[in-house]
């Protein structure tokens, strides 16, 4: 099989060896720069990347995205798209060829968007390995690809693509190409979900709301874990609100929508400590430990781990006075991940036990 990386870059020098050499088990590796003002079409020609360069105005995704997937020939096989803050494991390819066939038309693998110390926080699947004939990229941001026939799609997790984003890298262009996408195609549940979460991020509470309820009431709105997170987001901007009985409803609408994730208990829970209710908050992370299901999906979060429940359990514990079932989570945290801060806790607490016998 002819297998090819496609990818786009704008300023990626500190990535782009390092993305490169993570690739170059396929056949040819073809990127889209689209305005670089550092080496980054430097290096990448250095290791042997066939590179083109392409200003976009006004700039969209897909448009890139697409320009990029020409550059590959059409009698490849397999194409591989990705980012060059990704990298992907050794051995890809043996494994990629190994599964597919000539029914295969999109493969997806696991990919692993949040790391912390080496270990996935964030993990779900993607499905950015596709056939070269009858897929293109839609939307002006968060694109997606579509296929102009019937797909056959196959899950191989043991294809493995990490995460390592550039923290200082401006999101600016979000927003506004999100209302566009939305503007373009109101009915596209995916992206209404995008633009009210990122009307969040922005702190424009009511419009988050407002655009959320928005994707609640739309008829393609049916994935249970997204209708999750919109409730859940609906609950946060109420929060920051200060409307403390509309946020606790809608984080409780949450767990009724998605009772199977653990993500709306933990997030309740939260609320329950920072408002210094201990007992219903330690309620809903015990409740939150009691799903055991390993799901993949984007909308996972840190503070569904865990090692993030086991280190606020302890802290419940702590402020209700159990200081021995305190000492016991703090040693569930710690097997999990050694921590300055939880150790400091582990003396302090272990101290008071000592005292206290």
């Amino acid at each position: 099989m002819k297998v090819c990386v496609y990818a786009i870059s704008k300023n990626e020098e500190k990535f782009a060896a390092r993305w490169y050499n993570s690739v170059k088990e396929a056949d040819e590796v073809y990127v889209l720069d689209t305005g670089s003002t550092d080496d980054t079409v430097k290096i990448l020609k250095e290791c042997g990347a066939i590179v083109e360069c392409k200003v976009i105005n006004p700039w969209r995704f897909d448009v890139a995205r697409n320009l990029s997937l020409d550059m590959v020939p059409l009698d490849t096989d397999i194409c591989v798209c990705m980012d060059l803050d990704e990298v992907i494991e050794k051995g890809w390819r043996k494994k990629l060829e190994e599964s597919f066939d000539e029914n295969i038309t999109r493969v997806s693998y696991t990919y692993n968007w949040k790391l912390d110390g080496g270990m996935p926080v964030v993990s779900f699947y993607l499905d950015k390995i596709h056939r070269r004939k009858g897929y293109k990229w839609v939307h002006p941001v968060h694109e997606t690809l579509v296929y102009d026939g019937k797909e056959s799609t196959l899950l191989n997790s043991s294809i493995v693509v990490n995460h390592y984003p550039d923290e200082n890298k401006s999101r600016s262009s979000y927003l506004p190409l999100l209302e566009l996408s939305v503007m373009e195609d109101p009915a596209d549940d995916r992206n209404m979900h995008y633009l009210g979460r990122e009307y969040m991020y922005y702190g424009r509470w009511n419009d988050a709301i407002d655009t959320l309820i928005k994707h609640l009431n739309l008829k393609k709105a049916t994935w249970k874990d997204e209708r999750c997170a919109s409730m859940r987001f609906i609950g946060r901007c109420y929060l920051n609100l200060n409307r403390f009985f509309e946020a606790e409803m809608w984080y409780k609408k949450a767990i009724d929508e998605a009772p199977h994730l653990r993500e709306p208990y933990s997030e309740l829970g939260l609320f329950y400590y920072n408002n210094e209710r201990y007992e219903k908050a330690k309620e809903m992370f015990l409740k939150t430990l009691n799903i055991k299901q390993d799901y993949k999906s984007y909308i996972t979060e840190y503070f569904s781990t865990d090692f993030y429940i086991f280190d606020i359990l302890s802290l419940c514990e702590y402020y209700l006075g159990n200081f021995k079932k305190s000492l016991e989570y703090i040693d569930k945290a710690l097997e999990i991940k050694e921590d300055g801060r939880i150790l400091e806790n582990k003396k302090l607490i272990s101290k008071i036990v000592d005292d206290l016998a």
